[in-house]
């Protein structure tokens, strides 16, 4: 057998024992981290984020945890033709675009235009630009493991 393909056997082998085990306790804390919950849109509520440029404000709803703290889900809307300013973010953080079209990417870098229904991830600490393209305002779905930052980039 090879040696990277040894390496993959060895390294799946080591995965599936730490899930057999983990007292199933432990799996419960990770797995379950609240009640179940149903938030109609109309009923999520938006607040300022303070981030803004000369088009307007991001906007803020919560969906889970609470972005000021620690791990969360949140909804943002973006208004129509927004860009940010290059920035980062401490933590990674995964995107789903659920109106109108985005863009995320690197400083400097050719849009791609991100209907809804796409996905971006953005690694934390890299400095990125983040667009509302659409003549619509945009609205995106976020998860992140940590708190929300938003700092300029060097």
């Amino acid at each position: 057998m090879k040696s990277s393909n040894l390496l993959l056997v060895l390294t799946a082998a080591v995965a599936a024992v730490t899930v057999l085990c983990t007292p199933v306790s432990a799996l419960a804390e990770v797995l379950h981290e609240g009640k179940s919950i149903s938030i109609p849109a109309d009923q999520i509520g938006f607040g300022a984020t303070g981030v803004k440029t000369d088009i307007g404000e991001l906007y803020a709803g919560p969906a889970f945890g609470n972005l000021t703290t620690g791990k969360h889900g949140t909804f943002i809307k973006m208004p129509a033709h927004f860009v940010s300013d290059p920035h980062i973010h401490t933590e990674d953080y995964f995107a789903v675009v659920i109106e109108g079209v985005g863009a995320n990417g690197p400083v400097g870098g050719k849009d791609i235009a991100l209907p809804k229904g796409s996905y971006w991830f953005q690694r934390g600490e890299e400095p990125h630009v983040t667009k509302c393209l659409s003549d619509t305002d945009c609205l995106f779905f976020l998860v992140q493991p940590g708190k929300f930052d938003y700092l300029p980039a060097k």
